[in-house]
């Protein structure tokens, strides 16, 4: 009888040499518990759970967390729950039905929001079929290429976050108790927002202008430095690291601290409205000239990154595609010879299959909101784009563990418009069927993105790909149904066209394919400035896309993501061991994801209660009060005026010592 693996074998992260066979942690000829009745009903539950949480937080901040590693670690701490623990191959099938929620809800927010900013007519099912039918595509495109990321390229491509996950899951097989810290993650975060932003008890953003020299300057210059002080915002910098969340805040300071400035000094004197502007600069705020003039900037910075991005992808882009239609077409005789249960892919006859009735399926999809002639175009695209993008977001993933969804997505609307004006199609209806295109083709390329992690942590640990492959089906078809519910009730809840969520790429998505679309005038200089900031990135070796990003968004929710960043530096000097440092930082790693968790739910807690009309209620530092037949933000109380942010500074140091405190506590 074998004894049982505790690790990883040493071979896992190392290329094999010629001849050499990898061994996964369960081996092939090992029949463990796998695809189970708690199995698929936990991946469903996790995958309706986080869909909400990220929905909500990718809205706001513009980025969406992965969901799977704090899937990882919930399937570990359920296992403890029943007499039989669960069998390690069970949490892999809850983790990749689970994980479809950040990809879906990926594909949603970065396009769909767009529709309800734009003015133009959706529905919770149309949604739906956009997510769903792209999120499919992602999976029928992804699963040829599983033995070149997986099996050839083993040891060749770092794969980081599933590097992670696997070591998770591989620790809570061998005993751990990795969900209580994470429950306490979310328990702490809870509180703090619903305290924070339900209860109003002290304010979200931090201005620091209760200091009179910062006050002075924000006055005189337009120059405010702020902060929104959320545990969701500081759980989400201490994951991303502090290198990248730098890049990410130097971008906000270029556009807050140098281009804000400079727009107020040479325009406070101008005697009208400067296009796009509809009031003097001189009556302008420091949010109106960044709202008006400066996001301007930003989005021709992102556009150029995402340009960057798929030139240097592009020898990827040809390796991969001519590797997709050769493993597309070699039939059966590649399944055949995989005997191997940890070689066994769905039979190309069934991709096909799905493929040709995923086809179909879009086809009808765009039937019914245009023509035969465009809904024949939609197809085309979305077909030819999500196999093409799918790979080269599963090379990123496997690379850096970034997907390039922004780029690669605003590529595609810009090709979708242009193609579509020259067919004839324009205004209101060719700006919803170019958006349309894009949802699918987005969630294509981030649900391959995510599914290739999934894939590689099932060759690591011994799964079966076929079971993987089936049922993450039906982790899609929930996400793409949760999403679609979430996104109505945020829209009624907060409106989108408000700009109370930020939903950053679904603006920039909107904005780019008005101008097209409309025939409006486009501020070129503005996109041009930002284009050019872009290239001096690359060529200066500063990552262009997260500068692009922090240039774009508001820096209230850019400066909470580098204190969070430079926590988990501090945790990690603050021992010269090595592993300790590793054992610290993964720990405040736990704490975080809990944190990303709690802070997303309170988020969608509050947009029901806004709903019920129930929040006005709990508000204490800003009454709420009834404007044509609305509840809006009244009058703060004098005491929230002059203490609001010196309490939210003082509550968010508190957090940022229990996020550290609690990081140290690991032991060697």
């Amino acid at each position: 009888m074998e004894t049982p693996r505790t690790s990883l074998p040493p071979e896992a992260y190392q290329e094999l040499k010629p001849g050499q066979a990898y061994v996964p942690f369960v081996p092939p000829h090992v029949d463990a518990p796998e695809v189970t009745l708690r199995a698929v009903l936990w991946g469903l539950f996790m995958s309706l759970f986080f869909t909400f949480s990220i929905a909500y937080l990718g809205l706001k901040v513009g980025t969406v967390p992965e969901a799977a590693i704090p899937i990882a670690i919930l399937a570990v701490g359920l296992g403890y729950l029943y007499k039989r623990r669960n069998s390690i191959l069970e949490n892999v099938i809850i983790q990749s039905i689970g994980s479809a929620s950040g990809a879906i809800g990926a594909g949603a927010i970065f396009t769909i929001p767009a529709l309800y900013i734009l003015g133009i007519p959706t529905d919770i099912f149309k949604i739906f079929l956009s997510c769903f039918l792209g999120g499919c595509l992602g999976i029928l495109f992804l699963v040829p290429l599983r033995r070149y990321f997986c099996v050839e390229q083993h040891g060749k491509l770092p794969f980081p976050e599933a590097t992670a996950t696997t070591e998770i899951l591989v620790s809570g097989e061998a005993g751990g108790s990795q969900a209580k810290l994470l429950v306490f993650g979310i328990l702490i975060s809870a509180v703090y927002e619903f305290l924070a932003i339900a209860v109003r008890a002290w304010n979200e953003v931090i201005t620091f202008r209760f200091i009179p020299a910062l006050d002075h300057l924000a006055v005189k210059a337009r120059m405010v430095f702020k902060i929104d002080a959320l545990s969701a915002f500081l759980g989400l910098g201490y994951v991303i690291g502090l290198r990248y969340n730098a890049v990410i805040v130097a971008g906000g300071l270029l556009s807050h601290l140098a281009f804000i400035p400079l727009i107020w000094f040479l325009g406070q004197h101008l005697p009208g409205p400067l296009y796009p502007g509809k009031i003097p600069i001189a009556e302008m705020t420091e949010v109106q000239i960044f709202s008006t003039y400066v996001r301007n900037i930003g989005i021709g910075a992102i556009f150029m990154a995402g340009v960057l991005g798929i030139i240097k992808s592009l020898p990827i882009m040809v390796r991969s595609l001519s590797l997709g239609f050769r493993e597309m077409f070699k039939g059966k005789a590649a399944g055949a010879a995989a005997a191997a249960r940890t070689d066994r892919d769905l039979r190309m006859s069934t991709i096909l299959a799905g493929a040709g009735a995923t086809a179909v399926g879009l086809f009808l999809y765009f039937l019914w909101i245009s023509n035969v002639k465009f809904a024949l175009i939609g197809v085309v695209l979305c077909l030819l784009l999500s196999f093409l993008f799918a790979t080269v977001a599963a090379n990123a993933i496997a690379i850096v563990g970034t997907n390039p969804v922004s780029g690669m997505t605003l590529i595609t609307i810009i090709l979708g418009s242009v193609i579509l004006i020259g067919a004839g199609l324009s205004g209101t209806e060719g700006m919803g069927v170019a958006l349309l295109i894009g949802a699918v083709v987005c969630t294509a390329l981030s649900l391959s993105g995510s599914f290739i992690t999934d894939l590689k942590i099932g060759y690591w640990l011994g799964a079966t790909p076929r079971n993987q492959e089936r049922f993450k089906f039906a982790g899609v078809f929930v996400a793409a149904l949760v999403v679609g519910i979430s996104i109505y009730i945020l829209d009624r809840a907060f409106s989108f066209s408000s700009g109370t969520l930020a939903a950053p790429q679904a603006n920039l998505m909107a904005a780019v394919i008005k101008s097209l679309m409309s025939h409006e005038p486009v501020t070129w200089v503005l996109y041009g400035v930002g284009v050019f900031v872009t290239l001096a990135c690359e060529l200066a070796n500063v990552p262009p896309l997260a500068f692009a990003l922090g240039m774009y968004l508001p820096l209230p929710l850019t400066t909470p993501l580098l204190v969070g960043g430079f926590i988990s530096h501090l945790v990690r000097k603050s021992t010269k061991d090595a592993a300790l440092a590793e054992k610290r930082v993964n720990r405040g790693t736990l704490a975080a994801s809990g944190f990303i968790a709690g802070g997303a739910l309170v988020g969608i807690l509050l947009a029901v209660l806004k709903l019920a009309g129930l929040d006005r209620f709990i508000s204490w530092g800003i009454p709420l009060v009834l404007d044509g037949g609305r509840w809006v933000d009244g009058t703060a109380l004098p005491w929230y005026n002059a203490y609001g942010e010196v309490i939210s500074l003082a509550a968010f140091v508190i957090l940022l010592y229990v996020l550290y405190r609690t990081a140290r506590k690991a032991k060697s």
